[in-house]
């Protein structure tokens, strides 16, 4: 993949500076344009000009599912779209990513959210779905995946790859441990067990956090990434809101999770390279510039693959893009052009600064969006 300009990573930290907070959203999240007159809606969404204002004729239902780590974003997201397209009811289901891509395969949804790109073998299985065409996987959403513990009198740690594959392969199995004690000199660490909590669903999240650990520390993680953590015994949880709430009751509790929704608890360093580096949105813009694209995908399959042992200065690669998957075509000419112009607004510079300042996550950079759009242009009705 060709590396963005500098102006694309000036424009990610210019953006953060801007944010206003997570919407605090629980439950599953319906999102209704038409009903939604009187939601939470960031300001510079709500308000700002968009890309997207010759598209106010546009009238119907446009249905999704999928991240649940993109949840606040895609709140933001609608409330942008509203503004220039009122007669439109998007409607998201934050079921999470595997269940996201079940029902797009399905012909459910038009559209769906997955913080993993779909496989070669799913990318099949959308030619049946997807008439005339196939699915594309459509990066808008860059955000790190935090490591967020629970722990008495502790709000910072350093682990180390191999540590937190210990912690949630149940082999390293309390907090004074001296593998943990080895990576944070001169901290007092509790003689308190360790309760790892991962994600009971089939979460994009999961597949980028234990890709991580496949990646990063071989030999301490044997498993290959996957959605479905492979792990038994620990404490488990639907979503990314329930993983939080979960580590939140509970003091020695350890999750993975969409740092836009860490809030008051605990947060680890990881080791890149020689240097210890915290969660950021910057962070993870540079892992996900540093990394080539998945090969063998047609032109308008934008796949990355992300290098989780990327040295790159301030890189933090335990992160996730998060697609939207679409058709290249539609056999409904509502439903494609739906489709295009709620992207289009998410991929804009008004709506990727809408979900940097609702979920504190980093705007993909000027040429990758570009590119996204670029793709989203070529979806069509069939003929």
């Amino acid at each position: 993949m060709r590396r963005p300009s500098t102006t694309g990573r000036t424009n990610v930290k210019l953006s953060l500076h801007r944010r206003v907070g997570a919407v605090a959203l629980t439950g599953a999240l319906a999102i209704s344009l038409a009903a939604c007159g009187s939601d939470n809606a960031t300001g510079d969404a709500a308000t700002a000009g968009t890309d997207t204002a010759a598209a106010s004729d546009l009238s119907g239902d446009l249905n999704a599912a999928g991240s649940s780590a993109q949840e606040s974003a895609m709140e933001a997201w609608r409330a942008g779209f509203q503004a220039t397209n009122p007669s439109v009811n998007v409607n998201y289901d934050p079921v999470g990513s595997g269940g996201g891509r079940t029902q797009f395969l399905e012909g459910g949804v038009q559209f769906a959210g997955s913080d993993a790109a779909l496989s070669d073998e799913e990318i099949e299985t959308s030619k049946e779905t997807c008439v005339g065409g196939q699915a594309i996987n459509l990066p808008t959403y860059i955000s790190p995946i935090a490591v967020v513990f629970n722990l008495e009198g502790v709000k910072e740690l350093n682990l180390s790859p191999a540590v937190i594959a210990g912690i949630f392969d149940q082999k390293i199995t309390n907090w004074n441990a001296a593998e943990i004690a080895a990576d944070n000199p001169g901290v007092t660490l509790p003689d308190l067990a360790i309760s790892p909590v991962n994600r009971s669903d089939d979460s994009g999240t999961t597949k980028n956090f234990t890709d991580y650990l496949a990646s990063t520390a071989p030999d301490a993680w044997p498993y290959k990434a996957d959605g479905v953590f492979p792990v038994a015994g620990g404490q488990s949880a639907q979503g990314t809101s329930g993983v939080i709430q979960t580590v939140q009751g509970g003091n020695g509790t350890i999750t993975y999770a969409d740092s836009s929704k860490v809030g008051e608890l605990g947060t680890a360093k990881i080791k890149v390279g020689d240097a210890w580096v915290g969660h950021s949105p910057e962070g993870a813009a540079i892992a996900v510039d540093a990394s080539p694209r998945v090969e063998g995908r047609i032109p308008t399959d934008i796949a990355i693959k992300i290098d989780r042992n990327t040295t790159e200065a301030d890189a933090y690669p335990l992160v996730l893009t998060t697609y939207e998957i679409a058709c290249t075509v539609y056999a409904d000419a509502n439903d494609a052009a739906l489709v295009k112009a709620f992207l289009s607004y998410v991929v804009s510079d008004e709506g990727q600064t809408a979900s940097a300042s609702a979920a504190g996550s980093a705007p993909i950079s000027a040429e990758l969006a570009a590119e996204v759009q670029a793709a989203i242009d070529t979806i069509k009705a069939a003929a």
